[in-house]
């Protein structure tokens, strides 16, 4: 994939403007767990259609700490992954969870009202819906997944980290993989040639 094709990382302000323009939305619930799902935990839209609440919930039924994805639910080649799950992603998937008394854990975290389970292109139709909504060039269903991978990059190494453990959130089998969703920061470029 050539940098010119690649989805746009969003910045802070954009992510707030969808999720406020999320809010406004028919199934504000719904709509706010799928694109945190891919902006905070990075999924693919294919994963995002194939999470089960037995990935996210514990055995006594409350939302856990870490998204399981397993193979089957992803590309397929790395065994699966473990996401850990922010605040802002727990809360949204526990006021979703309550709002689905029926759920099972066997069940698609995102349904909609006529189908038990969603595709992965409905998804991707979604996401290119609300970003032409609210006239973001260049933002895709990919646009969360580069956010995610770009800041997870940029804040590793703050918290003892390395590009490794940024590559097994990504669910990559290789580093140049993830390091091609890398966004370049020129103002970092910049200030890191000063600091010695």
């Amino acid at each position: 994939m050539s940098l010119g094709k690649q989805a746009k990382v969003l910045s802070r302000a954009q992510i707030d403007a969808v999720i406020a323009y999320l809010a406004t939305t028919r199934q504000p619930l719904r709509n706010r767990v799928i694109f945190l799902l891919s902006v905070r935990a990075g999924l693919r839209a294919k994963e995002i259609a194939s999470l089960s609440w037995s990935m996210v919930t514990t055995s006594y039924g409350s939302i856990a700490e870490d998204i399981a994805l397993p193979n089957t639910a992803s590309k397929g080649r790395t065994g699966g992954r473990t996401i850990p799950l922010s605040k802002e992603l727990r809360q949204a998937l526990e006021a979703w969870k309550a709002s689905c008394p029926n759920a099972r854990p066997d069940h698609r975290v995102i349904r909609t009202k006529r189908s038990a389970a969603t595709s992965a292109q409905v998804l991707v139709n979604l996401f290119r819906a609300w970003y032409r909504r609210l006239g973001f060039e260049g933002c895709s269903s990919h646009s969360g997944r580069r956010t995610f991978i770009t800041n997870a990059a940029r804040r590793i190494s703050t918290v003892g980290g390395s590009l490794r453990d940024v590559q097994t959130l990504a669910g990559h089998s290789a580093l140049s993989t993830t390091q091609r969703y890398i966004d370049v920061n020129p103002e970092a470029k910049r200030k890191v040639v000063e600091m010695w």
